[in-house]
């Protein structure tokens, strides 16, 4: 029984650490995405081992497998409480908003601002880029503004200059 726990506990050490590993060599953070992978090695093969070895019968596979679909849960997660990484928002209104635009300047969001031609009227369009651990927030703040702004919202994955670089750049030299 101990040894059907230990696999258990195993999968839901080891599928988290798979699922980080993985999100960490996407956003190219190859060092940390190495020390995780080699964890993630030392995990699965005792994990294995225990499964193989014949002595809990097929409970350890079940187990195996149930414990696969948890850590799975537990993994997304710590993911998406990290957050980590830049979503680039694309907002679509009727008319331009200025008190929304300032409003999100306020709050340190880089809001960049385009006129352009609907099928029926004038459009304006917000390019925003921010921290995946603030795009809530920021979702919140239009919602309340512009409930009926039309936005996308995609992963940014490499950026140079703007507002955002630079004003990361003042952070860390106060730092």
């Amino acid at each position: 029984m101990r040894e059907i726990i230990l696999i258990l506990l195993l999968q839901l050490v080891y599928v988290p650490i798979f699922t980080l590993r993985t999100i960490f060599l996407v956003k190219n953070m190859t060092l940390i995405a190495s020390f995780l992978g080699f964890m993630e090695s030392l995990v699965y093969v005792f994990g294995l081992s225990l499964v193989f070895s014949g002595q809990q019968g097929p409970a350890a596979l079940v187990v195996y497998a149930l414990g696969f679909g948890v850590g799975i849960l537990i993994g997304g997660a710590i993911e998406n409480k990290l957050a980590i990484g830049y979503n680039s928002l694309v907002v679509n209104l009727m008319e331009k908003n200025m008190e929304l635009i300032n409003h999100l300047r306020a709050e340190g969001f880089g809001v960049t601002v385009y006129e352009g031609e609907g099928r029926d009227s004038k459009r304006y369009r917000l390019d925003i880029l921010t921290k995946r651990s603030r795009e809530e927030e920021l979702l919140q703040r239009i919602e309340e503004y512009e409930p009926r702004a039309f936005i996308i919202s995609y992963e940014a994955r490499r950026f140079k200059g703007g507002f955002l670089v630079n004003a990361m750049k003042k952070i860390k030299s106060t730092e």
